[in-house]
């Protein structure tokens, strides 16, 4: 049982999977931390807002919260870049095997 178990994790590369899963959450947090920390606070100076993911617009008792909006817009931008660069830098799109 033991035996087949581990034949699986590798047959299956399941340790790199779960290695790309805590790298992928680190790369997320650190880019995040950029966005929330020197992107955001440097468009809140230039836009004339303050914080940019508390920026909103009120009409009548709708509260439109479009700051928070962009803020996540650029994170999930920043990401796809890192991620799409990083591929391409260290040329894993090349490592596909044909079959």
């Amino acid at each position: 049982m033991l035996n087949d178990f581990t034949e699986f994790i590798r047959k299956h590369d399941v340790v790199s999977l779960a290695i790309g899963f805590m790298m992928g959450g680190a790369v997320q947090k650190f880019i995040g931390a950029i966005i929330s920390d020197v992107i955001n606070p440097l468009l809140g100076i230039i836009l004339s807002i303050g914080d940019l993911s508390k920026a909103s617009t009120e009409i009548g008792p709708i509260k439109f919260m479009w700051g928070d909006l962009i803020s996540n817009s650029i994170n999930f931008i920043a990401i796809i870049f890192v991620v799409y660069f990083g591929i391409k830098i260290l040329k894993l799109d090349k490592l596909r095997k044909p079959l």
